[in-house]
């Protein structure tokens, strides 16, 4: 593998070609137990392809195993801190690194071992790289369930910079993971700090009071028809408009932009009618609505954000009306049940509610933009 090739981006001051050499020589690639030991309710982890996704390992349903096998597997797969592994059967190519000194063993998947040889980061992101990402495609064995053997594993071609340029690469794309986890985990914070409130901010059943209120607000909640708060509107075929600046949503969300509004000039809450029934959103006028996606405008004196607030409070999968692909009528969304506030404590909720909702967008973009930006950096910086 005397190939000498140059990235497309790369770190001021790198001006060197790259070698190409296979995973076997640079690094020890083994694999877990063929085996399937006995499990146990309380023991070691026992780690299999199912449980490597995005980097990290996954601990939700794992089975355990004894001290003794154990103890067996590890003779020739124990794991270790900044080693690598690769799921090898089902999901091929996903890989996490092992951040801490572990407590498992392994089985059906590769174990790609920190020797120093290479910086285990690099090696690390070389591996999520096209490059690779490629080759494993190409190397898949089985037919409904595939699989990847142990020795196409070891055969796979690593781009192989100097090591300076290898621990630049590396601690850069760490940190774009880094920024990306902690914006993921403020996401996710924000969406169970939300699903609290919801909760806790709208009366449980039996009850015409939340459990938390705003200070200054006594009055019990009004129970009515949700018919009463919002009017429900049809959307239309869009084809035979031309394009314009004018959004055009679905049961997904934006699809396109025409020259024609169908909105009273007013925001608006869609609500899918057929197919994905059950994630609201806010529809901020004009816009247009195919004919899969009601939009619901408030009523005079009944607060946009707030009725939003509603919507996520309510199982719309229990108001389906078909066997097949779930669908609702304007009757089944206007014949709902809801408790209500005056208009001032409608509004205090719904700004409160839609800060938070800013922020959780905010986040999610970040999330994404920085997800991008890796994509890119994967696709450019490895040759």
């Amino acid at each position: 593998m005397n190939e000498k090739q140059k990235p497309s981006i790369r770190f001021k001051g790198f001006t060197e070609s790259w070698e190409q050499r296979k995973l076997n020589i640079i690094t020890d690639v083994r694999d877990g137990t063929h085996d399937s030991p006995r499990y146990v309710e309380d023991g070691h982890p026992f780690i299999t392809s199912k449980n490597v996704k995005d980097g990290f390992l996954n601990f939700d349903e794992i089975q355990y195993i004894s001290d003794k096998d154990y103890e067996e597997i590890n003779k020739r797969s124990k794991v270790n801190s900044n080693d690598i592994l690769m799921g090898m059967i089902g999901t091929i190519g996903n890989i996490a690194l092992v951040r801490e000194n572990p407590d498992f063993a392994i089985k059906n998947v590769a174990l790609i071992k920190d020797t120093g040889e290479v910086f285990y980061l690099y090696l690390y992101y070389a591996l999520q790289s096209h490059i690779v990402v490629n080759q494993l495609g190409e190397s898949l064995d089985g037919g409904t369930q595939k699989f990847i053997a142990l020795n196409k594993v070891r055969e796979l071609v690593i781009p192989f910079p100097n090591e300076y340029e290898q621990q630049k690469i590396g601690g850069y794309l760490e940190g774009l993971d880094n920024l990306t986890t902690l914006h993921q985990r403020k996401y996710d914070k924000l969406v169970n700090v939300k699903k609290s409130m919801l909760e806790k901010m709208f009366p449980c059943d039996g009850k015409n009071v939340p459990e938390i209120r705003f200070s200054g607000f006594t009055e019990a909640w009004e129970q009515s028809k949700l018919g009463e708060l919002i009017d429900v509107c049809s959307g239309r075929d869009y084809k035979h408009l031309s394009e314009g600046g004018i959004p055009v949503y679905g049961t997904g969300g934006y699809m396109l932009s025409v020259n024609k509004a169908l909105s009273y000039d007013k925001d608006a809450i869609g609500i899918g009618r057929k197919g994905t029934i059950d994630k609201p959103y806010i529809l901020n006028a004009p816009f247009w609505t195919v004919d899969t996606l009601f939009y619901a405008v408030p009523r005079e004196n009944v607060d946009l954000n707030f009725v939003f607030d509603l919507f996520q409070n309510i199982n719309w999968k229990k108001k389906d009306e078909s066997t097949g692909v779930p669908s609702l009528s304007k009757t089944a969304i206007n014949d709902i049940d809801v408790l209500a506030p005056k208009y001032n404590e409608q509004q205090v909720i719904g700004q409160l509610f839609s800060r938070i909702d800013n922020l959780i967008t905010l986040h999610q973009r970040e999330v994404k933009k920085l997800q991008n930006i890796k994509k890119s950096c994967l696709e450019k910086m490895f040759i």
